[in-house]
């Protein structure tokens, strides 16, 4: 098919539109992702449909193809800013039909430490499977740590580094929710170039994760534990 043969979305029947957003997810298409949300709503599809069988769809497959190395972290990025994009038509919808969500996350990279863009893919990677995110940048200490959960009450608290002299970081927050009888509160996931699994345990997160995919997939796990354990 050569490029003059533009696609035009609106000519394609829901299949074939839902095939094509994964595609132009892939590839990053901000605009393509927005057109594509907006003629699935204007045919009446519901905004959690939209969500699951096409954002969260397709960034299931840049998602897998990152963790197996056919993607690599720009190529991630550009296609989280297209599903961002599509996500900010869909926010307010779903906030109106109140959609089921996966989870909350609190996430942060530790005190001392400014790297942000392993973060930043998981913050993204997580919204794209329908967890709600909030972002608490960089270079933060436990008092803010701790506000943010006591704030957002979310699930899942997870902490970044990338460098060795900030990892340890990682386990005075974790002690001082202890200390505060709060630890059992959250799922606590830890991720950054420097760790390893050995030292989640050691530092006793519930898991290490070593990159965004395998934090999603992780997350997903944990909080599917939960909710068996709350309805047991």
């Amino acid at each position: 098919m050569s490029e003059e043969d533009d696609i035009i979305l609106s000519e394609l029947n829901d299949d074939e539109l839902v095939e094509q957003m994964f595609d132009d997810l892939y590839d990053g298409m901000k605009e393509e992702i927005e057109e594509g949300v907006n003629i699935l709503l204007d045919r009446g599809w519901a905004p959690y449909d939209v969500l699951t069988k096409a954002l969260v769809g397709g960034m299931t497959i840049v998602g897998n193809d990152f963790r197996d190395g056919i993607l690599f972290v720009p190529e991630v990025l550009l296609a989280a800013q297209a599903m961002k994009s599509g996500m900010a038509i869909l926010k307010p919808l779903l906030a109106e039909t109140g959609a089921p969500r996966m989870g909350k996350m609190v996430i942060g990279t530790v005190k001392g430490d400014i790297h942000d863009i392993g973060k930043n893919l998981v913050a993204m990677m997580m919204e794209g499977a329908g967890f709600e995110v909030v972002d608490l940048g960089i270079n933060n200490d436990v008092d803010k740590y701790l506000g943010a959960l006591e704030t957002e009450q979310p699930d899942i608290l997870g902490m970044s580094a990338l460098l060795t002299t900030t990892m340890p970081y990682m386990k005075t927050v974790i002690d001082t929710l202890a200390a505060k009888g709060l630890r059992d509160d959250y799922i606590v996931l830890v991720g950054g170039a420097p760790l390893n699994e050995e030292f989640g345990k050691a530092i006793g997160a519930d898991a290490y994760c070593r990159d965004a995919a395998v934090a999603v997939e992780t997350a997903k796990s944990f909080i599917a534990r939960k909710h068996n354990q709350m309805s047991a």
